[in-house]
């Protein structure tokens, strides 16, 4: 029985339960809500309300997936803090989800899966990990399934974490100002399978900004940048996963797959790939179903549109090779066309403040890896930095002669095989550090420059001018379309048997860029079949362009002092093959082997190979070589004013004057870096135990026979060699206390720097010359300095910058 106080309650209760019921049930009607509003048709729907300056998103796609990017289309500018025009960030399957009032944009968790038929298999690793919500809108309208809301405050907000990337460069710390931050109009599109919105964002402070922030902006507590959100429909079902190959060369997604039977491989990984399809699979030769089409951007001048747009048709001769015909394509972007756009591959032509990297990313499909949208980015300053590195070579600016084309011809070709480089990956291809000799685009390549009979420099031949003999293997192994019945897993094995018989090698980034790598023929900015041989043959070039560097390497009527941002490439210009040289110390060569491939798993370098190297690498900081020539010194005066002093030029102890025993010192210790990283040193020590290799010891020994106990020279030479000796000290010093380096190679070290103790005591006796003798009892002092957290070797200079040549992964970048 009912008492008669819930009864009254329930007479209280029952208008304002009948009041929130009628509410709920009569939202206003889509069309009463838009009413008055420019409609925009397309993927979703939305509208435009001029008077409030809101866009209102009506939503009829609920819980159907679709990918959300967003992206930066107007940039900061410096390549430092890396906010650059055109950047991609992440790719993200999302879907709309209703929750009472609310509507949820939700991420699933696509790195857990169960690819099951079992609905209640794959809801268990569903509710097993968090999924993400990413915004949280309520509705405003309703029209049957379709819901509007308003979507303003989500496109408003800082989706590309600008505020993040300047505050992790330690370039300040900015915030959103919605005030001075609306909805940009001209860039926010609708079409039937995506739908593009963008904002006008200002992020306001600026009382810390850093020097990077100060370069680029008008006005640093006022930055204003664009950011753009994309809604994608997903691709089809019928495109096929691809599975990765450690050996082929391409990056991809991964997922861990709980529907796997046990005893096979829980972690399922498939390459990046556009979709491709021959139009007859059966035939040797075929037309696509549908081509790739890459589009160059419009804004970049002449003659470097035409060069991108020549590089990036190189990648035709592979797709050519894999059986396609006119399947990849690349025109000049439409002027009615959006570089942001899903549906254009773009090479866009990036502007910063300094040279800089440029990249190629892409818009996955996070569940198959199928790339639906391949965007490159260049930066324009990389074509001028080459243009100087062929004037630092070639001194063309002699009185009563023309200039030399030949400039131009090799900035320009550098910019074909740059195109083609970043186009690779949007292709879903890595790099190849193991592929010099024009093997492989996917390579660094450092201009390859000879003396010609009458020992003058030649620039002729400095790039390469076509896709590389590994690039169609990856092509072939990525993009070939087999006819139905075709054991695949078997043809793609032969694609990269037969890659390996022409005796193609894919190395990657990790083996290359550490300055302790051990692969003999991974490294970045190389040349040469052989590193040492290319190292001396770099050498001669460098003295060349040094024995002919003057006035003539400038333009007449520019200020002699810009001598110094010629020469900085030119003395610099053999620290690559240096680098690379130092992988045969203690070098291992290895491939990426599978069980049963029958390729070299390991192999030590021969110990003859490590001691040419080792020779090559004493050579670089010999004083000969490190000892600028009075002509050069004498020519460069002070930073002209009104001419900025930049890291693009050599560090100074001396003011402003010019330094040539910095620059010595930077490449020296640039040299001896190498030599003695605690890596290479502890391996050292493993392999000359194991026989047939260089030890540690060997390589000390002969770095100090070779400076402190070498033939002295005199006049700068000699400040040069007693400048290297105390290098050589750091360095050994720096890897005695180095606790990341094994206990044998800190051991070898030490007993080193007693060894030099006694022959620099020795010395003291003996020699009785002014600035030797201060040269010894520096010596003596350091080494009779107590090494604690207060007391650390000397820091050397650095070099300047000098990567990326041409101008520091982004699916891959140069």
């Amino acid at each position: 029985m009912t008492s008669p106080f819930t009864k009254c309650l329930w007479l209280l209760l029952l208008p304002l339960l009948l009041a929130g019921t009628a509410i709920a049930q009569k939202l206003p009607s889509i069309s009463s809500k838009t009413e008055g509003m420019k409609r925009y048709p397309g993927y979703f729907t939305f509208y435009y309300d001029e008077d409030t300056g809101k866009i209102w998103l009506e939503i009829d796609k609920l819980n159907k997936e679709f990918l959300y990017v967003n992206s930066l289309p107007a940039g900061l500018g410096s390549n430092d803090i890396g906010l650059d025009r055109g950047q991609l960030g992440d790719n993200k399957v999302v879907y709309f989800s209703k929750q009472g009032p609310k509507v949820m944009l939700v991420q699933p968790n696509l790195a857990y899966r169960a690819t099951s038929d079992n609905p209640n298999e794959r809801r268990a690793v569903e509710d097993s990990f968090a999924q993400s919500i990413i915004w949280g809108f309520k509705a405003e309208a309703a029209d049957g399934n379709k819901i509007l809301v308003d979507a303003t405050d989500f496109l408003l907000r800082d989706a590309h974490d600008v505020t993040g990337s300047i505050k992790r460069s330690k370039q300040g710390s900015y915030r959103l100002d919605a005030s001075r931050s609306a909805l940009y109009l001209p860039r926010t599109k609708n079409f039937p399978q995506n739908s593009e919105f963008e904002a006008m964002l200002t992020f306001t402070g600026g009382e810390d900004a850093g020097r990077y922030v100060r370069e680029v902006a008008p006005d640093v507590q006022a930055l204003t940048l664009r950011q753009h959100h994309s809604f994608i429909q997903l691709p089809d079902n019928n495109y096929t996963p691809r599975p990765a190959d450690p050996r082929a060369g391409y990056f991809g997604i991964s997922y861990l797959d709980y529907a796997t039977p046990v005893g096979e491989d829980i972690e399922k990984r498939f390459i990046a790939r556009h979709r491709l399809q021959k139009k007859d699979p059966k035939a040797k030769v075929s037309e696509a179903v549908e081509p790739i089409v890459y589009y160059v951007d419009n804004g970049a001048p002449e003659p470097i549109r035409t060069a991108l747009v020549e590089g990036g048709r190189w990648w035709n001769q592979a797709f050519e090779a894999a059986g396609y015909k006119d399947a990849f394509r690349v025109e000049v972007l439409p002027d009615s066309a959006d570089p942001m756009d899903v549906r254009y591959n773009v090479i866009q032509w990036v502007h910063r403040s300094t040279r800089g990297w440029s990249y190629g990313a892409s818009v996955t499909d996070p569940r198959t890896g199928e790339i639906i949208k391949g965007h490159v980015s260049l930066g324009s300053l990389r074509v001028r930095q080459d243009y100087m590195i062929a004037e630092g070579l070639l001194a063309p600016y002699e009185n009563g002669k023309s200039v030399d084309p030949k400039m131009m011809d090799m900035a320009l070709a550098r910019i074909r095989q740059l195109s083609a480089h970043e186009l690779g990956h949007t292709l879903g291809i890595m790099h190849n550090y193991a592929a010099n000799n024009n093997a492989s685009v996917m390579d660094y390549p450092h201009p390859q420059v000879k003396l010609d009979r009458t020992g003058k420099i030649d620039l002729s031949n400095a790039y390469g001018t076509s896709i590389g003999a590994w690039d169609k293997v990856a092509v072939a192994y990525g993009y070939q379309d087999f006819p139905k019945g075709t054991n695949e897993q078997k043809a793609l094995d032969e694609i990269l048997a037969k890659g390996r018989a022409d005796g193609l090698l894919f190395i990657s980034d990790r083996d290359a860029r550490s300055p302790g790598g051990a692969h003999p023929t991974a490294h970045l900015w190389d040349n040469g079949a052989n590193a040492t041989t290319e190292l001396l043959n770099v050498l001669r070039i460098r003295e060349k362009a040094l024995e002919n560097f003057s006035e003539n390497n400038i333009k007449p009527g520019t200020a002699m002092s810009t001598l110094e941002d010629v020469l900085v490439p030119i003395y610099n210009y053999h620290r690559y093959q240096t680098e690379a040289v130092a992988k045969l110390i203690g070098g291992v060569n290895y491939t990426y082997a599978v069980r049963g491939d029958k390729q070299l798993v390991t192999e030590v370098v021969d110990k003859r190979e490590q001691q040419k190297a080792l020779d090559a690498m004493l050579k670089t900081i010999s004083p000969e070589v490190l000892t600028l020539p009075e002509h050069i010194i004498t020519n460069i005066p002070p930073r002209a004013p009104g001419l900025r002093s930049s890291r693009e030029l050599f560090e100074k102890r001396t003011g402003l004057t010019f330094d040539p025993l910095a620059a010595a010192e930077a490449s020296a210790d640039f040299t001896l870096s190498f030599l003695l990283h605690p890596e290479r040193a502890s391996r050292l020590v493993e392999l000359g135990a194991r026989g047939n290799s260089l030890s540690l010891q060997d390589v000390v020994k002969q770095l100090i026979e070779n400076t402190w106990k070498g033939r002295h020279q005199e006049g700068l030479q000699e400040i040069v060699q007693l400048q290297t000796e105390q290098l050589v000290l750091t360095h050994l010093q720096a890897l005695a206390h180095n606790e990341s380096a094994s206990y044998q190679a800190r051991a070898v070290a030490t007993a080193a720097l007693k060894d030099l103790k006694g022959f620099i005591e020795s010395k003291q006796r003996s020699i009785k010359q002014d600035a030797y003798q201060a040269h010894l009892a520096l010596a003596m002092e350091r080494l009779s300095r107590p090494f604690s957290e207060e007391v650390k070797p000397s820091r050397p200079l650095d070099l300047p910058p000098g990567s990326p040549i041409g101008s520091g992964e982004v699916m891959g970048c140069e």
